[in-house]
């Protein structure tokens, strides 16, 4: 299975260098000169990418790939979607953190029991992280949002293959 690390913005200069829209926690353990990433495209393609040399730049990183040795081989990757196997991500020793992959799938109850709905991905916003989750009958699902806060989400378990809600009124009405 694969995670998501960035996302190719826009080659920067000419010499290959491109602007990198960061989706880790964790940036100085996956762009580090030596790494190698998976670039997907929109159509499924992928291609290795080794990061050469990288550095900080206005919110985003500006990452030189060994692959990409001028600015027309760095617009042939603009877009790409930057992935890691996830068997190569290191254990979180911190109970109350979480991979994005290990709480997609999980059923989400209230805390009486009540079974909601399903997470179907971990968003990340300036504002905090908001778990989507797919409440509803199949076919007929909609999408909540809900603030991935403790307050709202008292309880996560990843080996039980749930997350507990405590939701306050009108958040899971549609």
């Amino acid at each position: 299975m694969q995670v998501v690390v960035g996302r190719v913005a826009k080659p920067h200069g000419v010499r290959g260098e491109l602007t990198v829209d960061v989706r880790t926690d964790s940036p100085e353990e996956r762009f580090v000169p030596g790494a190698v990433l998976v670039g997907r495209a929109r159509d499924g393609a992928t291609r290795s990418l080794t990061v050469a040399a990288v550095r900080p730049h206005g919110g985003r990183l500006l990452v030189r790939f060994t692959e990409v040795g001028d600015r027309t081989a760095a617009e042939e990757v603009r877009g790409l979607t930057l992935l890691v196997d996830t068997a190569d991500l290191p254990p979180i020793d911190d109970p109350d953190e979480f991979y994005d992959h290990e709480l997609e799938g999980l059923r989400v109850e209230l805390t009486d029991g009540t079974p909601v709905g399903t997470v179907r991905e971990v968003l990340h916003s300036p504002g905090g992280e908001l778990l989507s989750v797919l409440v509803g009958e199949p076919g007929s699902e909609r999408e909540v949002l809900v603030p991935f806060v403790a307050a709202i989400v008292p309880r996560v378990e990843i080996a039980g293959g749930r997350v507990v809600l405590d939701p306050p009124d009108g958040l899971l009405d549609g």
